[in-house]
């Protein structure tokens, strides 16, 4: 198993996992993770960009040649009241089942965490939908602790 930068020839391969994760979110909350159709044709040009963009990371697990897992992250600009004038954000992290509990995950994100350093970014954030227990036992792990909780309500018509 490797873990290793994403390339712009990588994002087909991994569009069909940008699919999955989507639909398991929308299972998961669909008024909170409402996806439009094709959500991978929506991510390809953006991933395309954070293959090349040297303030973000991009990463891909790959074994024998298949792409089996991916995580996107990116650095973006804090609104202007704070001290903290950016930060880095973790979009998408995503492993194929079968490979999973291998901790192909877990070198992701302490991947994700070392290239933001070498950027001097000084914090990292995330959101894990509330039924992803195991998500957030794996951020605990690589460090990451709760910041602030983010509530939903529906207002109807």
């Amino acid at each position: 198993m490797q873990i290793r930068p994403a390339t712009p020839a990588d994002v087909t391969a991994v569009l069909p996992m940008v699919a999955k994760i989507c639909a398991l979110h929308e299972s998961w909350d669909a008024a909170r993770f409402g996806i439009l159709p094709d959500p991978e044709k929506r991510y390809e040009k953006w991933l395309q960009r954070l293959a090349t963009d040297r303030r973000s990371v991009f990463l891909v697990a790959e074994d024998q040649g298949q792409l089996v897992g991916f995580l996107a992250g990116t650095v973006e600009k804090e609104v202007p009241i704070y001290r903290l004038q950016e930060y880095a954000v973790i979009h998408d992290l995503w492993v194929e089942p079968e490979y999973r509990q291998h901790g192909i995950a877990r070198q992701m994100v302490m991947q994700a965490i070392e290239r933001f350093q070498q950027m001097k970014v000084r914090q990292i954030r995330l959101d894990t939908a509330v039924i992803n227990e195991a998500a957030r036992r794996l951020f605990a792990s690589c460090g990451f602790r709760t910041s602030t909780v983010e509530m939903l309500m529906e207002i109807s018509d």
